[in-house]
Order: C-alpha cells, then sequence, then structure tokens
C-alpha cells in the first residue's frame, strides 16, 4: 500500500508531492529529497516533521501520521538552526531597553483639555518662574553694585560722605581726578531696564500663544 506524500520546503525548492510505500521511515525520505534536490544541505542541516505535530524520533512510518481513510500525508522540510550559548532572550530586551531609553518624545504641538498647546503652557511656566526669581536676582545686583562702589571709594580714599577719609592725604587727593557716582541715579536706570526686560519678555509670550491658539 502506498502513500501520497505532500512535503513543502523553503526556498528556492518547490513543493514536492510523490507517492511512497505506507511503511517508509521519515528518516528515509531524506534520501527521496536530496535524489529530487541535489542542492538541497546535508540530511544533518535538515529537519522534516509534519504540520500538525512534532516527531519523536525519524523512525516513525507513513501509515503511523494519516488515518486509515485518508492515505495522505503533509511534511514541512525546514533548516536546522544551530543553537548558541543562550541569554539570546535577555540580550535583546537589553538592546530594546536601550533603544527606547534613548527615544526622546516632543509633545509641544499636542494640546490638553483647554485647547491650549503644551508648548505654550511650557512657556508660561518659564516666564513666571523667571518673574518669581526677579527680586533675587535685582538684590543680587544691587549687592554687587554697592559692593563695587564701596570698594571703589576706598581706594580713592573717599568716606561715605562723598569727602576725604581721615588717613587719606590732602596733597595727594587733590592732584588725582574723583569721580562721584550718583548711586540713587544708577538704581533707577537699572530698574528702568529691568522692567523694560520684563515687559518684553511677557509681550513675547503673550505673542506666542496668540500666534499657537489661532
Amino acid at each position: 500500500m502506498s502513500t501520497t506524500v505532500l512535503v513543502s520546503t523553503f526556498s528556492p525548492f518547490p513543493t514536492l508531492a510523490f507517492s511512497a510505500p505506507s511503511e517508509t521511515t521519515i528518516d528515509e525520505l531524506y534520501g527521496v529529497l536530496s535524489t529530487r534536490y541535489p542542492f538541497l544541505p546535508p540530511t544533518s542541516d535538515l529537519f522534516l516533521a509534519p504540520h500538525s505535530r512534532a516527531l519523536s524520533n525519524g523512525s516513525s512510518t507513513l501509515s503511523s501520521l494519516h488515518s486509515p481513510d485518508e492515505a495522505l500525508v503533509s511534511l514541512r522540510l525546514t533548516p536546522r538552526m544551530r543553537g548558541g550559548k543562550g541569554g539570546f532572550g535577555s540580550q535583546l530586551r537589553a538592546a530594546g531597553g536601550r533603544m527606547s531609553s534613548q527615544k526622546t518624545s516632543n509633545n509641544d504641538s499636542c494640546r490638553d483639555l483647554s485647547g491650549r498647546r503644551l508648548s505654550t503652557i511650557k512657556e508660561a511656566k518659564k516666564l513666571a518662574e523667571y518673574l518669581e526669581q526677579e527680586p533675587a536676582r535685582k538684590k543680587a545686583a544691587s549687592e554687587a553694585q554697592r559692593a563695587k562702589l564701596e570698594a571703589l571709594e576706598r581706594k580713592l580714599g573717599l568716606g561715605k560722605n562723598g569727602g576725604p577719609s581721615g588717613s587719606g592725604e590732602p596733597e595727594t587727593l587733590a592732584g588725582k581726578k574723583h569721580r562721584l557716582d550718583d548711586t540713587e541715579y544708577l538704581e533707577q536706570s537699572r530698574e528702568i531696564v529691568d522692567n523694560v526686560k520684563n515687559a518684553v519678555a511677557a509681550g513675547q509670550i503673550i505673542s506666542l500663544i496668540t500666534l499657537n491658539e489661532s
């Protein structure tokens, strides 16, 4: 009694159909395939098994692979994959984690539930933080300017009232040119410049918000 064998191969070899005795084993079919396809890899590099289930060994006969009512066996021929040292899955997951950590997301063009762009909200937060820290910056600048003026006065030998100190020599001081700075004027000038900068920054943020929401 013969059995029809249908073998699905891999590229570039086409599917093969032939008849063989029902008592033919799977190992014996390798010889038939090598005869039909001389350029197949060695038998040790091939694996032949049914589509529906795996084989425990190659001594199974064709009659044991089909029902008595149907003398047809469908097999699949695949090249064997050589095993490595293992750990490929963990290496792959680690590489994927590194790739995902390096990936950056830019959601500035998205909008919140109120319809405002996220970039506008970020800029508004930056402006609020800048304005909140403005008094500290002004205080630091004033202290630096005051320290600079005091150091200049000490260098010129001037007292707090703008006159020569007791330790200075009148003859030496008379031969030098002294510049008396108006501290109040400098502070007012600095405040005007800071106010202009803040107004310009606020105007830029307002124009940006208007542009993004339009």
